[in-house]
């Protein structure tokens, strides 16, 4: 399901496409590959920009050549869920690097944390060290990953 915003153009989904792809493709380069002249091709993405959609422009580190070949999904439950008890954690997450994804949920567990480590030592490290005393832990459950079949940072659009 592409994105829904009918104000968008086959233009305006071709230059998110193809940033999606590759982000450091020059003005002029994304010109040429979507046939708008360059100052054009510029106003649509700077407009792409003011509206949002345009979020970031990011640089992605291979996980296994960087040394962090481990993928853990950790379900996090707290003593309380009340939103000083959801801030406190949230903003205490923040700080730690090896966490690269958390999301609160709906459900048994209050968060869901990605999180990516080099060998079985590191991951206990982060879960003994970190994650579980993180403010108002009172459950940790982990899922390790074997193999990542699919990952993504591109939208439909």
């Amino acid at each position: 399901m592409p994105i829904h915003d009918p104000t968008l153009d086959e233009r305006d989904r071709a230059i998110l496409r193809l940033l999606q792809q590759d982000g450091r493709l020059t003005n002029l380069e994304l010109a040429a590959q979507i046939n708008l002249s360059p100052s054009a091709c510029l106003r649509r993405v700077k407009l792409l920009e003011e509206r949002g959609l345009i979020s970031r422009y990011v640089m992605l580190v291979d996980e296994k050549a960087a040394g962090l070949p481990g993928t853990a999904f950790v379900l996090v439950t707290l003593d309380q869920q009340g939103r000083a008890a959801l801030d406190a954690f949230e903003a205490a997450i923040q700080g730690h690097a090896e966490v690269t994804e958390c999301c609160l949920l709906a459900g048994t567990a209050d968060y869901m944390v990605r999180v990516v480590y080099a060998n079985a030592a590191d991951f206990e490290r982060i879960h003994t060290g970190i994650l579980t005393q993180l403010p108002g832990v009172v459950r940790v459950q982990s899922t390790l990953a074997l193999r990542t079949v699919k990952r993504t940072t591109a939208l439909p659009v």
